[in-house]
């Protein structure tokens, strides 16, 4: 019987030890865990509050800015009134409209960092992408042309319906055409021809037996340029907010276009090559076959 009892109780007696430290560091890791739940939630608190200062801050300045380029503007105007010298009076007109410019820039930047840091609503409505984009392309036309761009939009041969925010998906584009147009104004005059081609590959029609698309159905948006493409240290970061490799660049287009994007569930992609171009591909979910695209 003792032959039993006694490793019996000896192997008790070494877990009732091994238990005790077992405890302590379980209750040492609950309570490590609960540290770290509250400072997520103490500086998720103060980056909301940051956030909301920042955004109250820019509004603040943008309106003064406003005012300041509209007054700078109005100063060349009485300028060029004034009994001075021609000589004086080009020289006060430069300046003002120099100020006008940075004024203007300025509140660019601060429109851009509002709607890239604000909260993204979408209203989205069965939509055909044939037509929304062959309105944004001819709206965007007379720009691409003033920069030597050749602008070519290839619609699909039937409709190709999504549900999006017809105006947050233009957007979405217009930022990745202005992308596009500013690589290829990069070129030499001398150089490759200049062209920028917006292609629709839609999904392929099928459908389940609720008369609904495929799931996985997905449109293509291509977003083509034969400019001087983007090197590789660069594609990393393209969609990174700030980053821009041009003058003068806010480096909120990308991210601001690939947010949209997000938004509706889809997705943006990009294939470069350098030296010979780049290309956008801008993927959303296929709406329903039995969905009526709504026409403007």
């Amino acid at each position: 019987m003792s032959d039993f009892v006694l490793p019996f109780l000896g192997g008790m007696l070494v877990c009732a030890i091994l238990a005790v430290p077992l405890a302590l560091f379980m209750r040492r890791e609950q309570e490590r865990r609960a540290r770290l739940s509250r400072r997520r939630a103490e500086d998720a608190e103060r980056l909301a509050e940051l956030g909301t200062m920042t955004g109250g801050l820019a509004h603040e300045i943008k309106n003064p800015l406003s005012t300041l380029s509209l007054n700078a503007q109005l100063l060349a105007e009485d300028v060029a009134d004034l009994p001075v010298p021609d000589e004086q009076r080009r020289r006060i007109i430069r300046r003002t409209e120099s100020l006008r410019r940075e004024a203007d820039r300025l509140k660019g930047i601060l429109t851009d960092f509002l709607q890239f840091a604000g909260r993204i609503r979408i209203d989205p409505e069965p939509q055909d992408l044939n037509v929304l984009i062959d309105e944004l392309v001819d709206f965007f036309l007379p720009q691409a042309l003033a920069a030597g761009v050749r602008l070519r939009a290839t619609p699909a041969k039937h409709p190709a319906v999504a549900r999006v925010d017809s105006a947050l998906f233009k957007q979405a584009l217009l930022n990745l055409l202005l992308n596009a147009v500013q690589a290829l104004e990069s070129l030499p005059p001398d150089g490759p021809a200049r062209e920028l081609m917006v292609r629709i590959e839609p999904a392929t029609p099928t459908r389940t037996r609720g008369g609904q698309a495929d799931a996985g159905a997905m449109h293509a948006v291509h977003v083509t340029d034969t400019g001087p493409g983007i090197s590789p240290e660069h594609l990393a970061r393209i969609f990174q907010p700030y980053f821009s490799t041009k003058k003068g660049g806010t480096g909120l287009g990308l991210p601001t276009a690939r947010r949209i994007i997000e938004e509706h569930g889809g997705t943006l992609d990009v294939h470069t090559e350098p030296g010979r171009g780049t290309d956008f591909i801008l993927r959303l979910p296929a709406a329903e076959t039995s969905a009526e695209p709504k026409r403007p």
